[in-house]
């Protein structure tokens, strides 16, 4: 599909009475309002993407994803030539991503058999490939063996008896210990605590460590930390970075990922250059000058690029104004999981008035089915198309099947086209797995 007429560009000021203007640098790169005021991602309006594809709906701008990628590999490549990015793919596991990613030439990392699976399937070179998981099954290490990938990520002490029984042949292995870092960040996503179920403390790691370098067949290759994710302030990324000298001198240290990245417009979030630059100088200082450094930037790579479109289904005025669409909790889980905020906008009525502040709502059977609270949108109409921005990460990796809703399609666009990169579920995928209780 083609559709390419879109008019206004993301440098032109809001127009008078809305907050237009603010959402540019929440909407993919490559978006712009048309004459009559209609929303274009990667030059394909909002409108035909509705018509022929539905809604809900995952859009993905596709030039803001490769550019994003090679932003982070060019500036490592220039500031750390000895390096190498991973992709956490936890952020956006589906095939269309994992191809995307294995075009670019970016590595990846996986945490469980399916996202394994998936990225093999897609065409990730297995010597690009990195295991992560605190709970890696004998099923899980065993794909991953028999596969080839470059390096498991030994997360404790269990994993090392699994992997002393299923070892034929040398392996790369990393060792996750925990940085001692109380990241800035909701609770549920902060990972490099002494209190994470993560990784191992400095002296459990020093006895692990010994044991992969007594072991015939593991080859030990260095540490790797993690401090969380939707981290605001690169100083603690520095912090991480210093904390790991005290692990000893190694040949690859990875510093995980988790830079976070503007949802709201108050979010005052890192730009690449400034996250690497803290992370790359702090590595001067405390790394030895000819490690190996790697980073895994997940959310950062794919949140900005990607839209959830809704339409319009209820508008009711009680005591509040609630815009109600057709999707919720079930294709936008982070909004309950973690009250993460979103910004939306009527994306057939981008440049009218901002009239009204609404309870933006889902349709699934919970009070916590708030997508937006206190939105500020124009008079929202039954039919009208919505788009919440900043939608790309964990939005599709969190979906689910709350009151049977069926998970969205994706579709990535690009120079005015779209293309599906995964269909809508249907009712029959859904009944598909109960067949032995219904048949």
């Amino acid at each position: 599909m083609t559709n390419s007429n879109a008019t206004q560009t993301l440098t032109q000021p809001s127009p008078e009475g809305n907050r237009l203007g603010e959402l540019w640098s929440i909407l993919p790169e490559h978006s712009s309002v048309d004459e009559q005021g209609v929303l274009h991602i990667g030059g394909v309006s909002v409108e035909h993407l509705a018509e022929q594809y539905g809604t809900p709906l995952y859009v993905y701008d596709e030039a803001g994803l490769r550019g994003q990628i090679r932003r982070f590999m060019s500036g490592m490549a220039e500031r750390w030539p000895n390096s190498e990015v991973l992709w956490a793919s936890k952020s956006f596991p589906a095939a269309g991503m994992y191809r995307l990613a294995a075009e670019e030439g970016v590595s990846v990392d996986v945490a469980g058999g399916g996202e394994l699976r998936m990225a093999l399937a897609a065409g990730v070179p297995p010597e690009r490939l990195h295991m992560h998981g605190n709970a890696k099954t004998d099923a899980e290490l065993s794909m991953a063996l028999d596969a080839g990938i470059d390096v498991i990520i030994v997360d404790n002490e269990d994993e090392l008896d699994r992997l002393e029984r299923l070892l034929t042949r040398p392996q790369k292995l990393m060792l996750r210990v925990i940085p001692g870092v109380e990241a800035k960040t909701h609770a549920s996503q902060a990972t490099g605590g002494d209190d994470s179920k993560f990784g191992l403390p400095m002296d459990q790691a020093v006895k692990a460590i010994e044991r992969m370098r007594a072991h015939p067949l593991m080859e030990f290759e260095g540490v790797h930390i993690h401090i969380g994710s939707q981290i605001l302030e690169v100083e603690q990324f520095a912090e991480a970075v210093a904390n790991l000298r005290s692990t000893g001198d190694f040949a690859t240290y990875d510093v995980g990922g988790g830079v976070g990245v503007k949802y709201t417009y108050s979010d005052d979030a890192p730009s690449v250059d400034e996250y690497l630059d803290a992370v790359v100088g702090a590595a001067r200082t405390y790394l030895p000058a000819d490690a190996k450094l790697m980073i895994e930037p997940g959310r950062s790579i794919v949140a900005r690029a990607g839209v959830t479109l809704y339409k319009v289904v209820t508008v009711k005025h009680t005591g509040k104004t609630f815009v109600a669409v057709d999707g919720g909790l079930a294709d936008q889980m982070d909004a309950a999981l973690v009250g993460q905020r979103f910004e939306a906008l009527v994306a057939n009525r981008a440049t009218e008035p901002w009239t009204e502040t609404v309870q933006l709502v889902g349709r699934q059977c919970e009070s916590g089915d708030l997508l937006v609270d206190q939105a500020p949108l124009p008079a929202a109409r039954v039919g009208d198309l919505v788009v919440t921005a900043t939608t790309g990460a964990y939005a599709y990796t969190l979906a689910n099947n709350y009151n049977g809703a069926l998970k969205p399609a994706i579709v990535f666009v690009a120079d005015g086209e779209a293309r599906l990169v995964a269909r809508r579920e249907t009712y029959d995928d859904l009944l598909a797995t109960h067949a032995p209780s219904i048949g």
